[in-house]
Order: structure tokens, then C-alpha cells, then sequence
């Protein structure tokens, strides 16, 4: 054993010091450094240590050092997060604020159609009875535990409790027994054929995944990509030359945080100003809203750019009404394009150069799409779990689709459409929530093809609040169930080939959009945690590890970055799967939910830091174009938003909340049969549940 120490000392060779203790001698070693030297206290016989091992062993002194001081630092950090989540929590009971006030504050006026709340109820009251059933029958399997149970021939011995009830020692006794003959003879065999259904979906989807990541895979191998028509372009200078007449549209609706930046962002488009037309659709029921849009265009056109303002009182229809009565201007005549950006969008200045060209000699061609990019995906969790789905929804499903079926669903922004084939397919429709998807699904049914451009992007928010991401993710789900019903006849009818129909109903539909949610929500929220209580249904450890660790493994391949991410990724997609489920049984059976919109909430983040300089570079007095009482106005309308920004809130989620303490129950019943991997999954799927009931995940306010 070597007692090191650091001495000053000049440069030379290794010395033999002698010690008090004969039996010891030390030994001097050049350090890492050229003027550093150690000395090691050596036992006979005397070796001396070489100089490489000297060095090695005090840098590894240092790295374990550097390791213990890290350790120390990650378990003060997770410390001081526990200490604030506990906080957060105990502000979140004080606050008393839930999702079932949603539908009175005043942040949520403008959201439309809202929540049915007998539907909403009814889902909420099931879970609830499920949950104190399942704490019940905890109750009788722990008793049943410390007496010593073991039913490991159930028609054997409970069969001798079933015909002599009173021959056993108490009631309890007898109630148990007669459970479990219920359990094992009535529950258990629906139970596991339910169980096998949603694992052979569960395989399909899998199955599925799998075969779009090889598509994908093929897309890069092969480098495949669309390519535009080369008479678009100028052979000297290399640029299109390619200058159709273009209209783009701005539909938005008391979106006040990013109205600015789109506005800014669409005006520099690089595109002949007499071959463009920029149409603001506002929406807005907000007074001050209207007057802050009205003069941001007000100010471009002393630009002297060609953008023009359109309010609509009456918001019937809301996005799909909004652009059904821009379309409707008799100056549209006189465009062949038309490109759509929502009011976060803020498309580069060659967005058109590198989009429009695709439709040179194409007749064929109805719709290019962008691909989105986010502005704050490394904003909080939320938001990072947020950008793995939709990577994987562009990169993967999108380009696949575009490359392989000419088809893929409309994104309803970022995107360039023939209005010849809008007017096709029938225009704009109120019918649903999703008329993006719509519009996209009827001008397929006509013939026209899509393509998708994956290197082509355009910047946009995420949404940092649970709240906010919740409803938008209820609306895309309710919505295709909407059209579904409705589409279903026309696309049996519809002239295209067998093959696009079966893409269209099976996958694009019943898979994609149906199958999902429902074996999601049904396998890992309420068939598992029964199996723990009916442990004669058996789920396999590859069904509830194995297969979902692949699947998450598969949708974070489009964005490496995020891999630390994998496991609150899985969990969090089975904790959205509530969400998701309860819209789309709503929009499959045109329940009041199904009608709801909701104005998906914004921070007004800028894609960069110089959008606001734009304006500058035009060397535009903004105050000369706004009159003395408008500024007046506007100076009293933020004050009064400052006031109304205090009034938010975090919520706390019944349902989810609900969920958690049944899975937390569930895990605690695992443990009496020892199911190791079952219990962590409804440990941590319980825990995920928890967080995002008690509104932990994403933007905190209060």
C-alpha cells in the first residue's frame, strides 16, 4: 500500500530517499507535469515503481475523485428537483384548480365548441369505480397473502369451498373462495381473449413501424428525393425562373403572441411582389387582438408589400370556414397556387423558390408539403417528447408515404396547393375538426398526387403546456374519426385502385388512427393492471417490455439526439393514450366532444433572433404608421394582458390522476407474485401517470 503526496522539486531522475523505518523506502516519480513530481512510500524488496504506473495511478486518483464530486452533484441536483416538485405539488392541491374548470376560465373563451361534460363525466366515473375495485380486491389478496394461500389447483380445492361454503373457518374465507372460482371460471377467459386480440394489434402496429422504417431506409440508401422539373429553373444562373401566380394565406385567431413574426416572415418571401398576394385571415373575437393585426398590416403595407386584411365576425366553421371564405374572393380567380402558413409558421425566404418549381409540367401534382421544425424543442421535457413523435411522423411516415402512394395526410400549414385540385375535391368543409386531413383525403380520391419535401422546412412552436398539447392532441384524434364515418362510402365508391383503397380505409384509418389509441389505452391502462388481480390472464414479459421498448426504439430513430429519452418517451405515450382514446371514441361516435376546437396556445418564440430587424432594414418608423389613439389602446391592452397572464394556472388531471394511483395499486398486487417486470412497468407507468396528473411535465406557471 503506496501513500502518494504531491513535492516540489526540479527535474531529474527517479531518487531513492531513505526512511526512518529500514524496512520502507521512497521513491521520487515525475508527475504529469514536467515540474511535478510524487513520492511513494515502497515496502521491501524495494521495487520502484515506473514512472508510467505513477502517473496512471494518480490520474485514475483524480478521475474517481472527479466521479465521487459529480455523484455528489447529481444527488443535490436530484435532491433540490424532488424538494421543487414536492412544492409544485402541494401548490398544485392549494391552488384547486382542475381540468373540470377549464371550461370557465377565461384563457379558454375562445376555444369553441367545449367538452361534453355528461361524456367527460361518465369516462371519468369509470375509471374511478375500476380504481376502488381494484384497491378492493388489493385488500383481499394481501389478506389472502399473510394467511398463506396458494390456489395452485384452483378446480381442486375452491371447487370444496364452493359446495361446502360453511365448512370453512370464517366469511372472509368464503368470500375469497368464491372470488377466486368467479375470477378463474367467468373473468379470467374474456379477459385473456381481450388480452390476445390487443396483442395481435399490438403485433400489426409493430409489424407496420417496422415496415416504414425500412421504407425510410431504402429513401436513404437510395437517396431518393423529389426533383423538380429542370425548365424551372434558369440554366446560366442555376434559379427558378419558374414564376406562377401565387396566393398565401395567413388564418389565425387571437393568436397575439406570433401574429408578428409570420406576418414578417411571409412578407419576405422572395417572390415577385406582382405575382403575390398575402392574405391575413383573422379570426380573432379579442378587440385588442383585431386591432394589433390590423396595424402590423397596416405598417407592411407602407412597405409596399401586397398583403391585404380580412376579419370575419361570424368565426362559423372556424379554420375550414375561415378559408373557405377567403377562396371565395373574386381576385382568386387570378392565382394557381395557393400556400397556407399558420400564424407560429415562419417560412424562409426561399420557401416558394424551392416549392413551386415541383409543380412545372406537373400536372398531376395537387399538393407540395413542407416539413415542420421546431423553434423550442429543447424547451422543457414536453416539448423534446413532442419532436420524437412528429420526426418520426415526417421523416418516416410522411416521406414514405409521399415517395411510395403519391399520398399522405395534409398538415394544414407549410403547404402548397393547385387550387384547381381544391376546387376538385370540393373545397374547404366544416364538417370536422380536421379539415386538412380532409381536403387531402377527397383530392387523393380525384386523382391528384402529393409530395412530401423533407428538406424543406419551416420553423413553428410546440406547444409547452400540458394543457395546450392535450387539447391539440384531442382534436387530431377525434377529428379523423369524424371523417372516417363520413369518407367511408366515397372511398368504396371512388374509381382509384384496390390497393389505395385498402391503404386508405385499413392503414391510413383503422391502423393509424383507430387501432393505436384503442390497444394502447386498452393494454397497458386496463387489461394489465387486471391481470394482476386475475393472474389466470396472462400477459408475456416481451408483450409488456420487449415489444414496446422496440416500437419506442423505432419512433426515436428519425431524432438520435433524443435517445436519453427513450423510456419517459414510452411512458408518456401510454400516459397521452387516455387522451387520445376518450377523442376517439367521441369522434367514432359523433359524441359532443368530438365537435370541440380549440386555438392551440402559443409562446411566440422567433425561429431567429433578427425577424424584428427585418422590419428595420426597411428603415420603417413603426410609429408614424400607427395613430396616437391606437398606440394608446394598444399600451392599455398589454397592461390589461400583464393582469390576465397572473390569472393562469397549472392543473391537476382527475383522469390521469385516477389511472396513476390504479397502476400504483396493480404494482403493489405484482409484488405478491413476484412479477418482476410487470411491477416495474406499472411502477413507472404509474409514476408517469402521477406527474402528468399533477401537471409536472411541461410549461410550469403556478
Amino acid at each position: 500500500m503506496a501513500n502518494w503526496w504531491r513535492k516540489e522539486s526540479h527535474k531529474g531522475t527517479p531518487v531513492v530517499v531513505k526512511m526512518e523505518n529500514p524496512n520502507w523506502s521512497m521513491v521520487e516519480l515525475q508527475g504529469p507535469s514536467d515540474d511535478d513530481f510524487i513520492i511513494a512510500a515502497e515496502s521491501p524488496p524495494g521495487r520502484i515503481r515506473e514512472k508510467g504506473r505513477g502517473k496512471n495511478a494518480k490520474q485514475l486518483t483524480w478521475v474517481l475523485l472527479l466521479k465521487a464530486h459529480k455523484a455528489a452533484g447529481c444527488l443535490t441536483s436530484i435532491g433540490s428537483a424532488l424538494v421543487n416538485i414536492g412544492a409544485a405539488v402541494k401548490r398544485r392541491v392549494a391552488s384547486g384548480k382542475t381540468d373540470a374548470d377549464l371550461d370557465n376560465d377565461n384563457d379558454n373563451a375562445d376555444s369553441g365548441v367545449r367538452e361534453n361534460p355528461t361524456v367527460k363525466t361518465r369516462f371519468y366515473l369509470f375509471i374511478k369505480i375500476f380504481l376502488w375495485v381494484s384497491v378492493g380486491l388489493l385488500g383481499f389478496e394481501v389478506a389472502a397473502y399473510y394467511k398463506g394461500w396458494h390456489f395452485s389447483a384452483p378446480h381442486l380445492e375452491l371447487n370444496y369451498f364452493w359446495a361446502y361454503p360453511f365448512g370453512v373457518k370464517d366469511v372472509f374465507d368464503w368470500i375469497y373462495s368464491k372470488w377466486v372460482v368467479i375470477r378463474v371460471d367467468y373473468v379470467a377467459p374474456p379477459l385473456q381473449f381481450l388480452a390476445n386480440v390487443c396483442i395481435v394489434l399490438f403485433l400489426i402496429q409493430t409489424l407496420d413501424r417496422l415496415i416504414l422504417c425500412l421504407g425510410c431506409f431504402w429513401i436513404r440508401f437510395k437517396k431518393i428525393k423529389p426533383v423538380p422539373n429542370a425548365s424551372a429553373f434558369d440554366l446560366e444562373s442555376g434559379e427558378t425562373g419558374y414564376f406562377p401566380m401565387v396566393l398565401v394565406q395567413i388564418p389565425m385567431c387571437n393568436e397575439k403572441e406570433v401574429y408578428q413574426q409570420s406576418i414578417a416572415a411571409v412578407c419576405n418571401l422572395d417572390w415577385p411582389k406582382d405575382k403575390l398576394l398575402i392574405q391575413v385571415l383573422d379570426d380573432s373575437d379579442d378587440p385588442i387582438t383585431v386591432l394589433l393585426i390590423q396595424e402590423e398590416v397596416r405598417k407592411w403595407q407602407q412597405l409596399n408589400a401586397n398583403i391585404v386584411y380580412r376579419h370575419r365576425v361570424i368565426r362559423e366553421g372556424y379554420k375550414a370556414g375561415n378559408l373557405k371564405s377567403a377562396m371565395s374572393c373574386s381576385y382568386v380567380k387570378d392565382y394557381e397556387f395557393v400556400a397556407i402558413f399558420d400564424a407560429d409558421f415562419q417560412p424562409a425566404s426561399d420557401f416558394l423558390k424551392r416549392t413551386l418549381p415541383h409543380f412545372k409540367d406537373n400536372e398531376e401534382l395537387g399538393l407540395v408539403q413542407a416539413r415542420w421544425s421546431f423553434v423550442n424543442k429543447d424547451e422543457n421535457l414536453l416539448t423534446r417528447l413532442q419532436n420524437i413523435n412528429l420526426a418520426f411522423h415526417f421523416e418516416v411516415e410522411q416521406q414514405v408515404n409521399g415517395v411510395f402512394l403519391n399520398f399522405f395526410g395534409f398538415n394544414g400549414t407549410a403547404g402548397v396547393w393547385r387550387i384547381k385540385a381544391l376546387e376538385e375535391a370540393g373545397g374547404w368543409l366544416e364538417r370536422t375538426t380536421v379539415e386538412d386531413m380532409d381536403i387531402a383525403v377527397r383530392a387523393h380520391l380525384h386523382g391528384w398526387k402529393f409530395i412530401f419535401l423533407n428538406d424543406v422546412e419551416c420553423q413553428c412552436e410546440l406547444p409547452e403546456s400540458y394543457e395546450a398539447y392535450r387539447k391539440q392532441q384531442h382534436r387530431w384524434h377525434s377529428g379523423p374519426m369524424q371523417l372516417f364515418r363520413l369518407c367511408l362510402p366515397d372511398i368504396v365508391r371512388s374509381k382509384i385502385g384496390i390497393w389505395k383503397k385498402f391503404n386508405l380505409i385499413f392503414l391510413f384509418f383503422l391502423l393509424r388512427k383507430l387501432i393505436l389509441p384503442f390497444y394502447s389505452f386498452t393494454l397497458f391502462c386496463i387489461i394489465l393492471p387486471m391481470t394482476m388481480f386475475v393472474p389466470e390472464a396472462v400477459l408475456p414479459a416481451w408483450v409488456v417490455c420487449y415489444i414496446p421498448a422496440t416500437m419506442s426504439f423505432l419512433n426515436i430513430l428519425p431524432a438520435p439526439k433524443f435517445f436519453p429519452f427513450i423510456v419517459p418517451y414510452l411512458l408518456f405515450e401510454n400516459t397521452m393514450s387516455v387522451t387520445k382514446f376518450n377523442a376517439m371514441v367521441s369522434g367514432l361516435f359523433q359524441l359532443g366532444s368530438a365537435y370541440e376546437w380549440v386555438v392551440t396556445k402559443k409562446s411566440g418564440r422567433s425561429s431567429e433572433g433578427d425577424l424584428v430587424s427585418m422590419v428595420g432594414k426597411k428603415e420603417l418608423n413603426t410609429e408614424k404608421s400607427a395613430s396616437a389613439t391606437n398606440l394608446e389602446e394598444i399600451e392599455l391592452i398589454q397592461k390589461q394582458d400583464k393582469n390576465l397572464s397572473k390569472k393562469k394556472h397549472n392543473r391537476i388531471y382527475m383522469k390521469e390522476l385516477a389511472l396513476a394511483f390504479l397502476l400504483l395499486t396493480a404494482s403493489a398486487r405484482s409484488l405478491l407474485s413476484a412479477q418482476g417486470i410487470h411491477f416495474y412497468f406499472l411502477m413507472f407507468q404509474g409514476i408517469s401517470f402521477l406527474l402528468v396528473g399533477l401537471d409536472l411535465i411541461g410549461e410550469q406557471v403556478v
